[in-house]
């Protein structure tokens, strides 16, 4: 049974910050020790209700992509086993949804990455024709794959912040031209890649969202997770159909829950019940399986 951690209290090392899932920790200057929690948040609000065993999922499922695509562009792994970096009494809180990654400079901004229309570019195509400024074709259905890969990028919220759709001339504004086009391009290559290999295992990514940060040579570095289920829309490639919202193996199910009871979207959100709780859980560790190859390991 893959064991269950609402929030990490590793004692050994100071804290640096708690994001929506993950726990932050400075093992040194140059490293830091993440721990994933099975914290769920739902339009940017942290719930109460953790998932069994959802930490454990994403962390490997990160692991996998940040071997895959290791090529395209480096990542912030360094190797280092995150049970050697706390105390013996520490050890089951990092078994399993830990890494020791390396210090890097956060660029500010969140490289989303969308292949189909779907969540928010759709709302925002009904409105404007197009999504985050980049025009679109007339008659375009929710679901429907876009005629190209778009960047999308938005602004990096603090926890509780909803992160808002920002134009590609604001990133290089924020950044500078010769960084935003590396984003950019880095991002949707990797989004390619995935996609690409994600289909020949039954499973559509329709967007994603990729985080980046800088070494001291100034270096662009993949960070934080990649294309896990809580960073991506995950689909079943046998049940897309366009016309409709395709089911999910992310945390949309507990998303169409919270919808169907009318909820505001800020705290305290709704608690969930057993089955939803065990529905979401059960669709992680599919989400895994069917991209790995491989079962959840605890």
């Amino acid at each position: 049974m893959a064991s269950t951690l609402l929030q990490s209290s590793i004692k050994s090392l100071p804290l640096l910050s708690r994001g929506k899932v993950r726990d932050m920790y400075a093992v040194d200057d140059n490293h830091l020790l993440i721990v994933t929690s099975d914290r769920l948040s739902a339009f940017d609000v942290i719930l109460d209700d953790p998932i069994p065993g959802k930490g454990q999922v994403l962390n490997q499922m990160a692991n996998f992509w940040f071997e895959r695509l290791k090529d395209v562009v480096p990542n912030h792994l360094t190797g280092i086993a995150p049970e050697s970096v706390v105390k013996p009494d520490e050890v089951a809180q990092v078994r399993g949804r830990a890494v020791v990654a390396k210090r890097l400079k956060p660029v500010m901004v969140e490289a989303v990455v969308r292949g189909y229309l779907i969540g928010s570019g759709w709302n925002d195509y009904q409105k404007s024709g197009g999504v985050c400024g980049i025009p679109l074709p007339l008659g375009l259905k929710q679901a429907d794959k876009l005629p190209e890969i778009i960047f999308t990028p938005s602004s990096k919220a603090e926890v509780g912040e909803h992160d808002e759709n920002i134009s590609f001339a604001e990133v290089e504004k924020k950044v500078g031209p010769v960084l935003a086009a590396k984003i950019r391009d880095t991002s949707i290559r990797l989004y390619r890649e995935a996609a690409d290999y994600a289909r020949g295992r039954g499973i559509i990514i329709a967007d994603t969202k990729f985080e980046f940060g800088l070494d001291a040579a100034g270096n662009l570095v993949l960070i934080d997770e990649v294309l896990t289920a809580d960073s991506s829309r995950f689909w079943p490639a046998d049940q897309y159909r366009p016309d409709s919202s395709p089911p999910s193996y992310d945390k949309q199910y507990v998303r169409d829950y919270l919808e169907s009871l009318g909820w505001n979207k800020k705290p305290p959100a709704p608690r969930l019940p057993a089955e939803v709780i065990a529905k979401t859980a059960e669709k992680y560790r599919e989400a895994l399986t069917r991209l790995t190859g491989k079962d959840l390991e605890v």
